[in-house]
């Protein structure tokens, strides 16, 4: 209610500044909203939102109630090879086959990815007309050549004629057009033949409107539309939401209206149609379907009542949920108006209070008698295509392992381990700081109560290295948020069961066991038991950096004395880099890369205790950078290198026009300025001027440009251009402006009306 009703004295809703809000409730037997299986209650399931989808759920409900519709859509050709979300054809069929024989509610992701539309057009109410049009078409066109070719003319298409008749001279103009669904009027019409009584009504066509005839010049003339045809599935849609041009903007019209259970279209003689309409044929419908709007113009909820076999019991299918209703709730509740509360205290002059009802239908689907047979025909698992039948079934087989999976999640845990292999495949393709993305190695789907030697006997099977020459270690996140193999298992824990040892590593109860398996190979590269570790020896990984390759790759690790110094093991380093022994190298000790890179020069003079050198740790080298030496390096040592690598940023470019497109990459450093970026673009695009770049952040929510540009420097770095909120995009939109930003910044926008006394605006 706007807040002037409220405040408007007349009214009385304010008395002594107070206003008095009664709410009535229903309370209706049955439904445990979370236990309701829709299946079990009415023998259909219903269709899962995927944000505001409601609208188009309850259509597709609606002519999957439609069975000769529903057969000529399993009839259309599809392949094995075809994948539901690039062909409307096989995301219907499929969908449409689970709505037959699935006992849960269907997901409708594949049918709005194979409209093109991406999940931030399933957030935006489209107009239902607009969607059962798109739909139709596209699935004629598909039709085409095919055995179902024209099912959707025969059961949607009807025909009227728009004419213009003289009155004074002999002469008349008509024009034939084909409709799938009419728009009926609802403000100011009391019921669907009031609609149609406005829809055939006579201009007449006089005065400054005289119609031009052909050879008789200015005339006075009548002007209609008349119908040649009705089709077999009739479906009106009615105009609730209007533009007001008193107030500039969209309404919905609210007014009661009503709609027959049977509606006949040959009543008055046949007043609706042309003299020369083929009058054997019976245009008596019933009413199928009432689709329900509730709430504003702005928003609101869909809905929808259909009697899927034409019976006496309608069924409501909103969303997930169907449930039976009586004939009451589908036809009269539905016709809008104004409903009056009862009299809390009847005999005193207090004025009735009526309040608007917000649900009411906005669509109505009718059958003709004469078609009901044709249209209401059997459709069984013999109608469906072998392969979707295969499938579907092997969806189904899927699901149900998944389900399974689930419920007896419980009992497993994953083990993911790590070896010296994905260290090497990893580092310096995948990643540069820490040594393992944990998603990308090998899991272990593990029962709890598993002793943990019987797992050391599947890695022997999955991997072939004898138990004895297995040594796990646990891996640690330290305070500086890296993660870093800490220990190996003590032989008292590799007796425990995997949960137990699970919990002892995780101190949380579900997370994975995250494992590094240490391998020691002989003279012969087969695998030996692992030297006995002391409390002495110190594990360290290394990495080797190339400056003019500017390469960073893994090669090797190493058990060193705590007491023992660097300069012990660079002839050792040499050999696993391939230098000469005696090479010259520098040595790095890589602490942490957030929120920004740590990596200090290592002396290799100290000892390893005395540099806080741990299990664990990574320790880069090279060889030194020489001063002016031949070859020019851009990161002349490993520091320079990791801070290259943490702010590098690929940044995904598209012009403002075609925001769907990409149109070039650019490497760039998120420490970049505003002027750096926009110089980067204005020299890929060829421009002379980086001032006359303009960009556009990206919103990562909706997938779409901000209704804002950046202003120019406007933002420090291009870090600052690509956050969201909390997230951090990749993408940013470029357009070449006329005249430079900051000019066109000052300038101010104007608005122009060009007036004429006899013309409009």
């Amino acid at each position: 209610m706007p807040l002037s009703e409220l405040y408007d004295p007349s009214r009385g809703y304010l008395v002594n500044d107070t206003v008095v809000v009664e709410a009535e409730v229903a309370v209706r037997k049955m439904i445990d909203y979370w236990t309701y299986d829709s299946k079990k209650e009415t023998g259909y399931v219903g269709l899962k939102n995927q944000g505001a989808t409601c609208y188009m759920n309850s259509l597709l409900q609606t002519l999957y109630h439609i069975p000769y519709f529903r057969k000529a859509v399993y009839h259309m050709p599809t392949t094995e090879n075809d994948m539901p979300s690039g062909s409307i054809p096989l995301a219907l069929q499929s969908l449409f086959y689970k709505l037959q024989y699935s006992d849960n509610s269907v997901a409708t992701k594949e049918l709005t990815k194979s409209f093109g539309w991406d999940t931030y057009d399933s957030f935006m109410q489209h107009d239902v007309q607009e969607l059962n049009r798109v739909l139709c078409e596209k699935l004629e066109d598909k039709m085409k050549g095919t055995v179902v070719e024209g099912t959707i003319e025969q059961l949607f298409e009807g025909h009227h004629i728009n004419y213009i008749e003289c009155i004074n001279v002999d002469y008349k103009s008509n024009r034939k057009e084909s409709f799938y669904d009419l728009q009926l009027d609802v403000k100011g019409c009391r019921d669907v033949y009031a609609s149609f009584d406005k829809y055939v009504e006579v201009e007449r066509l006089e005065g400054d409107n005289k119609y031009q005839a052909e050879q008789h010049g200015l005339q006075d003339a009548r002007k209609g539309v008349l119908f040649l045809d009705f089709p077999p599935v009739l479906q009106l849609q009615l105009k609730r939401f209007e533009y007001d041009y008193m107030r500039d903007t969209m309404v919905k019209i609210n007014d009661r209206y009503e709609f027959p259970l049977q509606l006949d279209l040959d009543k008055d003689d046949g007043k609706y149609l042309t003299p020369d309409a083929d009058r054997s044929i019976r245009n008596l419908y019933t009413l199928h379907s009432v689709l329900v709007h509730s709430g504003g113009v702005h928003g609101g909820h869909y809905y929808a009542f259909i009697r899927p076999t034409l019976s006496d019991q309608w069924y409501k299918f909103d969303d997930e949920r169907v449930t039976k209703e009586d004939t009451k709730k589908a036809l009269e509740e539905q016709y809008g108006g104004e409903e009056e509360l009862p009299q809390v205290n009847p005999g005193f002059n207090n004025t009735p209070f009526k309040f608007t009802k917000y649900s009411n239908a906005y669509m109505l689907v009718y059958i003709r008698e004469s078609d009901k047979e044709k249209i209401m025909c059997n459709v069984d698992e013999k109608d469906i295509a072998e392969h979707l039948r295969i499938r579907l079934k092997k969806e189904q087989e899927e699901k149900e392992h998944k389900k399974k999976e689930k419920a007896e999640a419980h009992l497993y845990t994953i083990i993911k381990v790590a070896r010296d292999e994905d260290l090497k495949e990893q580092i310096g393709k995948n990643i540069y700081f820490d040594l393992v993305d944990h998603e990308k190695v090998r899991n272990f789907r593990i029962q709890k109560q598993l002793p943990f030697n019987s797992f050391k006997e599947e890695v022997a099977k999955e991997y072939g290295i004898p138990v004895q020459s297995q040594r796990f270690w646990l891996w640690a996140k330290r305070q500086n948020h890296t993660y870093r193999p800490n220990r190996p298992l003590a032989p008292h824990e590799e007796a425990q069961s995997v949960g137990q040892l699970r919990e002892v590593s995780n101190k949380a109860h579900n997370a994975e066991l995250k494992l590094f398996l240490e391998v020691e190979l002989g003279l012969d590269l087969r695998p030996i038991r692992p030297p006995e570790k002391s409390k002495e020896d110190i594990l360290l990984f290394f990495k080797l950096y190339n400056p003019e390759k500017e390469e960073l790759r893994f090669v090797g690790r190493l058990f060193v004395k705590a007491l023992g110094k660097p300069s012990d093991i660079l002839t050792k380093l040499n050999e696993m880099a391939g230098f000469s022994p005696n090479e010259e190298i520098e040595l790095y000790e890589e602490i942490k890369f957030e929120p920004n890179v740590m990596c200090e020069h290592i002396d290799k003079k100290l000892s390893f205790r005395s540099s806080q050198l741990e299990d664990g740790d990574i320790i880069s080298f090279q060889k030194p950078s020489i001063p002016g030496g031949d070859t020019q390096v851009r990161y002349k040592d490993v520091p320079s290198f990791l801070e290259y690598v943490h702010n590098r940023q690929v940044v995904h470019f598209r012009c403002l026009e075609k925001p769907k497109e990409e149109e070039f990459c650019l490497e760039l450093s998120k420490l970049h300025t505003y002027d750096d970026v926009v110089e980067r673009v204005a020299r890929q695009l060829g421009l002379d001027d980086p001032s006359k770049v303009r960009l556009t952040s990206h919103n990562c929510y909706s997938q779409q440009p901000k209704p804002q540009p950046i202003r120019y420097r406007g933002v420090e770095h291009l870090l600052d251009m690509l956050v969201h909120y909390n997230q951090t995009s990749d993408i940013l939109y470029y357009e070449v402006l006329d005249i430079p930003l900051p000019e066109l910044q000052c300038l101010k926008t104007l608005k122009v009306a060009f007036h004429h006394a006899t013309k409009d605006e």
